[in-house]
């Protein structure tokens, strides 16, 4: 029965972490060791973006593990972590870091020239691969000391832990792998890492939250109702200490900075979300359909940068034109396409600002319709599903949608072209028979 428990609780967190829109999506974190030193190595660490939709946000990254052994850290290049921890023993040179489960953060943009590595100082910021497959990794050097000094003395660190920034990520143990290849500038030569090791993470949305962050709404032309978020869509949590959208508190300085553990300051609504993306069909054309999509920041205290939105649609493999967002198709399954990722443009609309005056972001897209699909009826020109950032928004329920005039106003008319066809056959049977 033991074994039956712990086989479906491994069953259960790898479905949790499964997501089908992005089937092999993961962080990746490599260490390469580039080289000995007189008590441990210097290695080269690699935190990979591996989510087609997926970004780490601010305040960005921390990684921690746990050394197998003393080990210490004497310095790192690139990032750095967040406690000394206790270097009582050492009196001339100390260490970076002493702690036996370090925790390391990236460095800010602005860091000295001589503490900065490649691919290092975005703030902890790292984007989706969809989204900028170049800047999708973050790296930082890190010496270690009282170490193994060869690959058969080496131990690797364990319980590899990931903030990206909050919780939601489950680190696997680390794997010893085939040693990376480098080229040179010229690709005339390659050389390779004395020793690489990967460990990878998996996110799961009910780690990473007890309630959805988003929801969605609809509304329609040829529908005057607009259908809402449901009420408290992302939990009623911050329904207390929530304010309103005039509120003098909103004047105070200092209201609108980020606290350390991310606390939202929310304006009062009744879906009491920090996002909304609302969906509205725009126009029906001829042979084309258009919709307009909004995204609403309604946390005072959040920009998103570089956020991306993900939507499921069956017109989605008929897009044609999409306006001021930049578009990328997300098919895993080759053979199906009705996912896209849509995200700013950079130094235009990359970066979603808080809530109030300029906390909202418009687009249209639009779309050649299929003859043998299309149709405004029983909800099929609204979405399947939508993710802001990676995280699931929740939908109205269908039964609320925008329905179109209601189709017994054709079957009257139906009905009435048939009874005024009926009186014709009647008069004119009638007139026949008088004439006669």
């Amino acid at each position: 029965m033991t074994i039956l428990a712990l086989c479906l609780i491994a069953m259960l967190s790898y479905a949790a972490a499964y997501d089908p829109l992005d089937p092999t999506g993961n962080i990746t974190i490599k260490w390469d060791i580039m080289s000995w030193t007189e008590d441990g190595y210097v290695a080269a660490v690699s935190i990979n973006n591996l989510q087609l939709y997926r970004q780490i946000g601010p305040p960005g990254w921390q990684l921690g593990w746990t050394w197998a052994g003393k080990e210490i850290i004497w310095s790192m290049v690139g990032a750095q972590t967040t406690e000394e921890g206790d270097c009582s023993n050492f009196k001339l040179n100390i260490p970076h870091c002493c702690k036996k489960s370090p925790t390391v953060i990236d460095l800010l943009p602005n860091a000295p020239y001589t503490q900065q590595f490649t691919n290092c100082c975005k703030g902890g910021v790292i984007p989706s691969l969809g989204q900028n497959p170049n800047a999708s990794l973050a790296q930082f050097q890190v010496s270690v000391g009282q170490a193994g000094t060869s690959v058969y003395a080496v131990v690797l660190p364990k319980a590899f832990t990931l903030l990206g920034p909050g919780p939601g990520y489950t680190c696997g143990p680390a794997k010893i792998v085939p040693s990376t290849i480098f080229f040179a500038k010229d690709h005339r030569r390659k050389t390779q890492a004395l020793m690489t090791w990967n460990v990878t993470c998996t996110y799961s949305k009910f780690l990473a939250r007890k309630y959805p962050p988003c929801c969605v709404s609809y509304s329609a032309f040829y529908n005057e109702t607009i259908t809402s978020c449901p009420s408290c869509a992302c939990g009623c949590e911050h329904v207390t200490d929530c304010v309103k959208s005039d509120s003098k508190l909103l004047k105070t300085a200092g209201i609108h900075t980020p606290t350390k553990d991310n606390t939202p300051l929310l304006q009062c609504t009744r879906h009491m979300c920090p996002i909304r993306v609302h969906w509205h069909v725009k126009v029906n054309y001829v042979d084309y359909w258009r919709v307009k999509i909004s995204i609403t920041n309604f946390n005072y205290r959040m920009n998103y940068t570089q956020w991306t939105l993900v939507i499921q649609h069956p017109n989605m493999n008929n897009i044609t034109q999409v306006f001021s967002f930049e578009y990328n198709p997300v098919s895993p399954y080759k053979s199906i396409n009705d996912t896209g990722m849509f995200y700013g443009m950079k130094y235009y609309n990359e970066m979603l600002m808080e809530a109030g005056e300029y906390g909202s972001l418009p687009s249209e897209i639009l779309m050649q319709k299929d003859p043998n699909t299309f149709t405004f009826r029983q909800g099929w020109a609204f979405p399947r599903k939508v993710y802001f950032n990676g995280d699931e928004c929740m939908l109205p329920p269908p039964d609320s949608y925008p329905y179109m005039p209601n189709s017994v106003h054709k079957g009257s008319v139906s009905g009435l072209a048939t009874v005024c066809s009926l009186a014709v056959v009647f008069l004119t049977l009638t007139m026949r028979v008088a004439h006669i």
